[in-house]
């Protein structure tokens, strides 16, 4: 679970430093910021799999496409930052296992990871510019939690279940930077603080991470962090993805493109079953009945979601029945439908733990049904209230909207606001990237700045008066005919906020 981020250098995102609960919201126009945030987090999260080159050219460019290495730095003008850092707090799950399959036990679960990257000018083709200059993971004291953990939380059961901590350790650290340029080293320290020596490597000489590389025998603690930050994931589902029948032997665990979304189901199903297996009826299965009594919440003409196996053909096929008996193969259901479904299916699988980030959910939804929509994404979430286990798995959900819809709908605890502000550094002006949230919520209460009424307006009343310019260019007699909808005299005593200058 990711508590707070501060980013500084990357893209739009100078000194940005954004805290976390289990469910959050950001909201802002276009261009401000809000998918650099999210591609900060992919960025995090790609760095604990793949080396450094590998990672920043899988990040999108403000055009949406693979991203010139370079661009991933902060720029004004042709002038581009040299040095980026990203500080990441998270809550990492007790227990795991790394790739080898080896357990791992953590030492603390509640850490902090720092990660500094340079650019280099006369760079090896290796690392194509980039150097890691400083990399540090160390834990928070359990004594330190309440005073970072700002989200209403119950102390007596999720806390106690989710911040945990065993022994002493002589140093704070698991992973730390020392000396500067050629001398610099990153150590990697083996949980317990005095059981062997750290070792030392050259940063120059590094393709990559150090967490990305660790395993559960040398460091435990670091190969959960790696995990968790590994399961950190963008959805964009596509409704391509999700129609696709899936063969037998498909990955039954939901892609980030919504793919396997038919073998996820399937394997929900049949675990429902007694003792886990055999094959499961769509009249009795009870995931099958709960993910179709959230589907009805969005479209109440489905009755029915099940998976048709197909042995002949070899195919796995998501069907949804209809109040009338009909069956429809996901083929046939709209995009909208599709998506909720397919987050239905996410908050059934306990195995799908981490932090899911999710781009403009209302799309494809008819604004009378955003309320089920964020209904759906805070079950999602995992619920503070109770102890952290297979019903309430270490899950948390960050969207981001410019939806005025949604803005309306959403818990003001949960909501952030992006915008775009002119700042002075170095001489230089820009706009960077600014977060704020609502008045007296716990965000405010830990130093974030409250976001100015006229903001929140933009979305609470976000219907326009008509541009004057416009009206003096449009005839007489064509002006009847370009009277919007919402300045229709026989509609304003229904408006919340009537258009007083038409009435």
């Amino acid at each position: 679970m990711l508590t707070r981020l501060q980013v500084s250098g990357f893209k739009n995102l100078v000194d940005v430093d954004v805290r976390f609960g289990p469910f959050t919201c950001v909201a802002g126009a276009n261009g401000t910021g809000k998918s650099n945030l999210f591609d900060a987090i992919h960025f995090l999260s790609l760095l604990a799999d793949k080396p450094l080159l590998e990672a920043a050219r899988s990040i999108r460019d403000e055009k949406g496409k693979s991203s010139d290495v370079r661009n991933l730095f902060h720029r004004v003008g042709d002038r581009h930052d040299t040095r980026m850092s990203l500080d990441a707090e998270m809550i990492i799950p007790s227990e795991g296992a790394d790739d080898l399959g080896q357990t791992a036990t953590a030492t603390t679960t509640f850490v902090r990871y720092v990660l500094e990257l340079g650019w280099r000018q006369n760079a090896n083709a290796g690392h194509a510019g980039l150097e890691i200059v400083k990399e540090e993971l160390t834990r928070i004291r359990l004594g330190e939690a309440l005073e970072h953990l700002r989200f209403h939380n119950k102390a007596s059961t999720w806390r106690r279940s989710a911040v945990k901590g065993q022994g002493r350790r002589n140093t704070p650290y698991f992973i730390s930077t020392e000396g500067e340029g050629s001398a610099r080293v990153i150590k990697l320290h083996q949980d317990g603080g005095s059981r062997g020596k750290p070792r030392p490597l050259p940063s120059a000489n590094l393709p990559r991470t150090i967490v990305s590389v660790v395993n559960a025998a040398e460091s435990p603690t670091a190969a959960l962090v790696r995990n968790e930050m590994r399961s950190w994931r963008i959805l964009q589902l596509e409704p391509s993805s999700l129609r696709r029948p899936d063969g037998l032997d498909a990955p039954a665990t939901l892609g980030a493109d919504g793919s396997h979304l038919p073998a996820t189901l399937y394997r929900l199903a049949r675990m429902a079953e007694p003792g886990g297996i055999g094959e499961p009826e769509p009249d009795t299965s009870s995931i099958y009945a709960r993910v179709a009594n959230r589907l009805w919440e969005l479209v109440d003409d489905i009755r029915d979601v099940y998976v048709e196996r197909d042995e002949k053909r070899g195919l796995l096929t998501l069907m949804a029945t209809s109040r009338d008996g009909t069956s429809h193969p996901a083929i046939a259901l709209s995009d909208g439908t599709l998506r909720f479904l397919a987050l239905a299916v996410l908050e059934e699988d306990a195995t799908a733990t981490g932090l899911i980030c999710l781009e403009e959910p209302e799309n494809g939804i008819y604004p009378e049904r955003i309320p089920a929509m964020l209904r759906l994404l805070r079950g999602i979430a995992m619920d503070a209230e109770e102890p952290v286990g297979p019903g309430n798995p270490l899950r948390q959900v960050i969207v981001n909207t410019h939806s005025p819809a949604v803005v309306g709908q959403v818990d003001r605890d949960s909501l952030v606001v992006a915008e775009l502000v002119e700042t002075l550094r170095g001489g230089q002006r820009f706009r960077g990237a600014h977060f704020s949230a609502m008045p007296g919520t716990w965000r405010c209460e830990s130093g974030a700045e409250a976001v100015p009424i006229g903001q929140l307006l933009t979305y609470l009343n976000p219907v326009l008066p008509p541009d004057d310019e416009e009206e003096r260019d449009v005839r007489p007699r064509a002006r009847a005919h370009k009277l919007r909808v919402v300045d229709c005299p026989d509609l304003q005593r229904y408006l919340l906020f009537p258009q007083s200058s038409q009435s």
